[in-house]
């Protein structure tokens, strides 16, 4: 870490703790671009685990920071409501968005049903050889002694490989399916909108989106089913009559969720360990710590900072009353974090006790559908790492998203010095 970043965390907790604590908003993307939300978050879960944030360009909402507090809200559908949406932002009319995750039981379970066969431990057991092909051919690629863009060459490429794969999307336009997953996350001030209506610019990609995935519907509906996402979703009982814009909404869940979460964290990884070289030598001396690794990784980078509910009645939580129809934010990212729950855990421990113990992933009915598939994929990617590469160097400083609620990276310059 450079000088610059220790300064601007030292001037972050300053900040942090010297203003009043009814100002802290922490969906501020910008904080999560410098990687300065730490001790906001910290001084939340001290002082205020529960939350009230009066003004918000979304609207008010209340911060749950506390990893106890978080499980209560997650596992409590009824009291917790997922519609109309999983994110601090409203939908628009303009583009509504519903997705499965953004419902409640029972139209939730019979949707989610229909795509769940994807992940089973058989399906996954079958994409295992196909995705460590891919994986090797990617590492296999990489030059040596030149700075690469780790995102870029790797996190993308594998994952989207991966999401085409699930959708049988047409190979040579899968980057289209990276471009959709980050235009339907950006915030209006993202590089990726280049005129002054950003929300105009984000629609017209989503309907190409939604386009492009009408055709292979159609395709797929006049055609036996098959064991691909698309045809699922055109077969499915409960998802074969959705309107265009329910389609689109379950086509961005299932991209964002099956593209973003496993880049960010594969990219995570690669920083985590040059951050952490004490750790890095442990792996390397000891390979079979990839699964665990892996886990403490998702833990540690937190690819989805936050989930969002509405209150559906009156409800005491952390010794507040949150009112019926009121915004509950779940930070995961703070969650996990919660030194009353993980032991240490500011630090990056590749072979943690319980490892397992976080909330990256969620839970109750919405615990992420694809989660042993993102654990695959960096299981691999990193077994195979091993097997051709002594080290990778991180060379600059990573260029993080301004989003409080993807947590993740657009750059990561990085040298491999040599192969095996």
């Amino acid at each position: 870490m450079s000088d610059g970043s220790i300064d601007l965390a030292k001037e972050a907790r300053a900040t942090a703790y010297a203003m009043p604590l009814d100002q802290i908003n922490v969906a501020d993307g910008e904080l999560f671009r410098t990687d300065t939300m730490w001790p906001y978050f910290e001084r939340l879960r001290k002082e205020a685990p529960v939350h009230y944030q009066a003004e918000h360009e979304f609207g008010p909402y209340w911060s749950v920071t506390k990893y106890k507090d978080i499980m209560a809200v997650d596992t409590d559908h009824e009291t917790f409501s997922s519609e109309p949406a999983i994110t601090i932002a409203e939908p628009t009319e303009e583009l509504p968005l519903p997705m499965f995750i953004a419902m409640d039981p029972p139209k939730h379970d019979v949707q989610r049903k229909t795509v769940s066969p994807i992940v089973s431990p058989m399906n996954l057991q079958n994409m295992e050889p196909i995705i460590r092909e891919r994986a090797a051919k990617i590492l296999d690629d990489l030059p040596v002694g030149e700075e690469i863009d780790w995102v870029d060459k790797v996190s993308i490429e594998l994952t989207t490989m991966t999401l085409a794969t699930l959708f049988d999307f047409p190979w040579e336009d899968r980057r289209k399916l990276t471009r959709w997953s980050d235009v339907a996350t950006a915030g209006k001030d993202s590089h990726l909108f280049t005129s002054d209506d950003p929300e105009a610019e984000r629609r017209n990609e989503l309907f190409e989106c939604v386009d492009y995935f009408t055709t292979l519907w159609n395709e797929r509906v006049n055609a036996p089913p098959k064991p691909d996402l698309i045809s699922m979703l055109a077969h499915g009982e409960a998802t074969r009559n959705m309107d265009r814009m329910e389609y689109l909404g379950n086509l961005i869940l299932l991209i964002v969720g099956g593209n973003d979460t496993t880049r960010n964290t594969i990219t995570g990884s690669v920083l985590a360990l040059n951050q952490n070289p004490d750790q890095y030598d442990k792996l390397t001396a000891n390979p079979d710590l990839i699964p665990s690794m892996v886990s403490e990784t998702i833990r540690w980078q937190t690819p989805l900072a936050h989930m969002r509910r509405l209150a559906t009645r009156d409800v005491e939580l952390g010794g507040k009353t949150i009112r019926k129809g009121e915004k509950v934010i779940m930070w995961y990212v703070s969650g996990n974090r919660d030194d009353e729950v993980i032991e240490n855990p500011n630090a990056y421990i590749i072979d943690r006790q319980r490892v397992r113990q976080h909330l990256s992933f969620g839970f109750g009915i919405h615990r992420c559908v694809g989660n042993r598939l993102a654990e695959l994929q960096l299981k691999i990617i990193w077994e195979e790492i091993m097997k051709r590469f002594p080290r990778l160097d991180v060379v600059g400083e990573p260029v993080r998203v301004n989003s409080s609620f993807v947590k993740g990276y657009e750059h990561l310059p990085v040298v491999i010095p040599k192969r095996h």
